[in-house]
């Protein structure tokens, strides 16, 4: 960006703290060092210029501090736009000098803002349409910035259109035919994997291999309920995504079929969006009239535009409404309307604790479809249509599992045929959880609030099945029966303040009382101790004759909801099948739409009695029931029995499997490698494919990295397992020693924060800013922004870091495992474990593979260019040898002390030299 002349601060307060100190400038631009103490107390006078309100107030212990935040004056001049929420960031992104010291950022935040306001000044402001309506709105709201920002936003000479006004609308378009049967050619695909990864680039054969390898998913189907599968495991480096989008743009295009990419976390799903554009370059949209490349999420993702004009006209109000007011700019310049992971700053909702984040999105199944006047411009109807004629829709597995077993029967979209399922490795995982049953507290009053809607003194948009089909009740009078049957039987659920009545002994309803019997239970059987922090779980075996009858009684309960809504939705098919005069094409769109939320809830009802029904009976070899009493911190916020399938890949393979023409599962972690090699047998089971007699095609691409020279393994043996103070000084010395660049993984949360609070101030002051995923009000996406883009940080985390974090080049250069991440010995896994045979040593190989998998993909963290170097550190004087093969060949692994681990690093040993007789390399195993 070219330079431009810096502009004169704001006369105003500015204050930055943080773990080393806290600085203000006063509106003449003086600088001075104080005590928090003092900080506090300069906030609270008058407003102050800051950056990022919520992480200073989490620094300073003051959770009542507000003022004049600059991220929120960014999202306003800036909307749908990122920015890295540091000083660092913050500067790039406004062509400002990044601060040298931490005493020169309250100058910088004083020159942010005059450049922000400068922006606003400018003609070529191109998110100046709706700026001067919306803030006037946030002037209503007493927005901090309103007054400051109103002489730099001009009146415009005419009114502005509003927000619904302005948002395109989306077109009707016929299905899109079946796809043509193509064979892909070898040299095809060579041809286009070159040119995906462009001229001059280094010819990778393990990537020609691969792509080739993945073409075969596109071939024609031999027989049905047979398609073509490989699994797919290509080492770190080997470049999979454009090995897979070779064939798969290839087929794409030559076929006029889609493909479904899948992944596990929203980073993967970024990258992709990035490397798709290079085999669907923008310029081939030119002719077409939807997206080649979609991005498809479950509708809890996106902005429900009806729930935003609630909120606009009043339904949110004071820190809310202005959190409403900045998510319509955002809208107005949106690609997707996407909330969670698109183009909503992460760390915008974040700002506002959150509020209001939930009740601008479509959480519940209350939409109206085509009774909402949005419907038209709606982002999630637009994004179902755009994936139907897409030639790539990137989703989850979730969705995926979801539209597979719902054939995309709303939206015209077919089932997913030819689908990549990329973190091949998470498919297990995921689909454990789309086909799990969980009767819950929560859940139960959800389906109440769904029928009846708002009661006493709720408010808001949320309306109940009466309101939503209120012309179809006045049509139909056996429909008008349903609904107030319905009605009637939802009010024996939990209603509002369920837990608390339960606690005290006076639960109303018959659910509410099968509720309590499960706390009673679970209670009574716990064997840890009722003062433990976490969760409470017993299996639902040996259930006494209260608590049978209970679960009759409410199972009679969910039966009595379930028929008036069976016999709605029959109504609701019956006014389809005979239509009336009144119901144009935007009402059979909305009938439509309530019949499909009919049939979710309708069978949720029914797994719900198929669970009560078999408690107190012989048990199910298929599934694994217990029940549980959810905590966090000892406080009790749900209670619930559970039901999951043994082997989740049964119900994976019948409705994703059978249906599809092609799958590819591919990973960096597919397979466990054992000691004694690769276990494909175990990766085959995991895939589902035995279950539908499949013998997938098997594929390994190793990486290109020379891990005996890029990297090292040190296994600290002299930190005490339970012993806080020891680890907190291991990872304080780990992170001196490396200098920064350390990515610190934790398998407790509480342990992540007692180690944070011992050491964040004291690095700060070294120059090594710490963050720290359950501690810092900042989401885990712009937590590994901030990380990434500062050398110095390290960031400490727990599962969720563990993989799908892509962190190359120098500033990632260590990896710190408190422990081995053991599996948590639940219900669940011990089920598992069981029926992985009935031998010790097949229980522990069980367990070992999971470890082993959970190594790989933390250290897969590490390495992630030719050019990056590092070191995996595990603090455990335990660590079983039989794991080492988790980590790939060649490289070096020492076990050793703290102390001379420190010296490693600090030396930067060359990594293929042993370090001592103690050396072990994975080949050794």
């Amino acid at each position: 960006m070219a330079s431009a002349p810096l502009p004169q601060p704001v006369p105003l307060p500015a204050l930055h703290a943080s773990h080393s100190g806290c600085w203000l400038a006063d509106p003449s631009g003086n600088v001075r060092a104080l005590s928090r103490g003092e900080a506090i107390m300069a906030a609270a006078e008058t407003p102050l210029l800051m950056l990022n309100a919520p992480l200073v107030a989490s620094r300073l212990g003051y959770p009542e501090l507000s003022g004049l935040d600059l991220l929120e004056l960014y999202a306003f001049v800036h909307p749908a736009s990122f920015v890295v929420p540091t000083p660092k960031g913050l500067a790039q992104a406004l062509n400002l000098p990044v601060p040298e010291h931490e005493g020169e950022v309250p100058m910088l935040l004083a020159r942010a803002a005059a450049r922000l306001f400068e922006r606003c000044e400018a003609d070529d402001w191109t998110q100046r349409e709706g700026a001067w309506s919306v803030l006037q709105s946030l002037a209503r709201q007493k927005w901090p910035w309103s007054g400051l920002l109103a002489p730099h936003v001009r009146k415009p000479e005419r009114a502005e259109r509003w927000l619904f006004a302005r948002l395109p609308e989306w077109e009707e378009l016929p299905p899109r035919p079946q796809p043509k049967h193509v064979p892909l050619a070898p040299e095809d695909v060579a041809a286009r994997l070159d040119t995906l990864t462009g001229e001059g680039s280094e010819k990778r054969e393990g990537q020609r291999d691969y792509a080739q390898e993945a073409a075969h998913v596109f071939a024609p189907r031999p027989e049905k309920g047979r398609p073509n599968m490989v699994l797919a495991q290509a080492g770190t480096g080997v470049g999979k995504t454009l090995g897979y989008l070779a064939p798969a743009s290839l087929w794409s295009q030559a076929a006029e079929g889609t493909v479904w990419v899948s992944t596990y976390t929203k980073a993967l799903q970024r990258q992709l969006r990035r490397e798709s554009r290079r085999a669907w370059p923008e310029a081939d949209g030119s002719d077409r009239q939807t997206p080649a490349v979609v991005v498809r999420k479950g509708r809890e993702n996106y902005l429900c535009l009806l729930n935003l004009e609630d909120a606009l006209q009043g339904g949110f109000q004071n820190r809310a409404g202005i959190f409403a007011q900045l998510v319509a700019r955002w809208a107005a310049y949106s690609e997707d309307g996407d909330m969670v992971g698109g183009d909503l700053p992460g760390w915008l909702p974040t700002l506002f604790r959150r509020r209001g984040l939930a009740a601008l999105t479509d959480r519940r199944g209350e939409c109206v479809y085509a009774a909402c006047p949005h419907y038209k411009k709606c982002f999630i109807e637009r994004a179902a249509r755009q994936s139907a004629h897409a030639d790539l829709v990137i989703a989850n597995h979730a969705l995926v599992m979801v539209h597979a077993a719902r054939g995309g029967e709303r939206d015209g979209q077919q089932r997913p045929s030819r689908i990549v399922f990329d973190e091949g490795h998470h498919l297990f995982d995921a689909a454990d959880s789309t086909f799990a049953v969980a009767l819950s507290g929560s859940e139960a009053i959800e389906m109440r609030r769904w029928v009846i809607g708002p009661e006493g003194k709720s408010k808001g948009r949320r309306r109940g099945l009466a309101a939503r089909l209120a012309d179809v009740a006045s049509y139909d009078e056996g429909g008008e029966e349903a609904i107030a049957a319905a009605r009637e039987a939802a009010s024996g659920l939990p209603a509002d303040g369920w837990l608390a009545r339960i606690n005290e002994g006076e639960p109303w309803g018959p659910l509410e009382q099968l509720f309590a019997a499960v706390r009673r239970v679970t209670y009574a059987r716990d064997e840890a101790g009722s003062e433990a922090g976490y969760g409470l779980e017993t299996e639902a075996v040996e259930l006494d004759g209260p608590f049978i009858e209970a679960a009759s009684e409410a199972r009679d309960a969910l039966a009595a909801l379930r028929q008036p809504l069976m016999k709605l939705g029959s109504r609701l098919e019956a006014i389809l099948e005979d239509p009336p005069d009144w119901l144009d094409p935007q009402g059979r769109q909305r009938v439509e739409g309530a019949r499909h939320s009919l049939s979710w809830r309708i069978d949720a009802l029914t797994a719900w009695e198929a669970l009560l029904a078999r408690l107190g009976g012989p048990a199910d070899p298929d599934f694994v029931d217990w029940l549980s009493v959810e905590r966090a911190e000892a406080r009790e916020f749900d209670i619930a029995i559970h039901r999951r399938w043994l082997d989740p890949m049964r119900p994976f393979a019948a409705t994703v499997l059978e249906p599809a023409h092609g799958v590819l599962q591919t990973s960096a972690t597919l397979c466990d490698r054992s000691p004694e090699g690769p276990d494909w047998d175990r990766a085959v089971a995991r895939s589902g494919a035995s279950v539908i007699g499949l013998n997938p095609r098997i594929s390994e691409a190793a990486s290109p990295f020379d891990y005996a020279t890029q990297a090292q393994v040190i296994i600290v043996t002299d930190v005490k397992k339970g012993d806080i103070a020891g680890l907190a000084a291991a990872y304080g010395q780990l992170i001196e020693a490396s200098e920064g660049g350390v990515l610190g993984l934790f398998t407790a949360i509480r342990r992540l924060r007692a180690v944070h609070a011992r050491i964040a101030d004291r690095l700060a002051r070294s120059g090594l800013p710490l963050f720290a995923q359950h501690v810092d009000p900042i989401d885990t996406g712009t937590l590994v922004d901030i990380f990434r883009d500062d050398p110095r940080a390290s960031l400490l985390g727990t599962d969720a870091l563990r993989d799908g974090v892509d962190v190359p080049g120098d500033s990632l250069r260590l990896v710190v495992m408190e422990q081995v991440p053991w599996p948590k010995p639940s219900i669940l896994h011990r089920a598992r474990r069981a029926a992985a045979g009935g031998e010790r040593a097949d229980r522990q190989a069980h367990d070992d593979a999971i470890v082993r998998a959970r190594l790989s993909q933390a250290f897969g963290r590490l390495i992630r260019s030719r050019g990056d170097s590092g070191a995996f550190v595990v603090l455990s004087s335990a660590f079983p040898s039989r794991l080492l093969s988790a980590f790939p060949t060649g490289t070096p692994v020492t076990r050793t002390t703290l102390a001379d681990a420190l010296q490693m690093l600090q030396r930067g040993v060359s990594c293929s030299e042993p370090q001592d007789k103690q050396n072990v390399r994975e080949s050794d195993v």
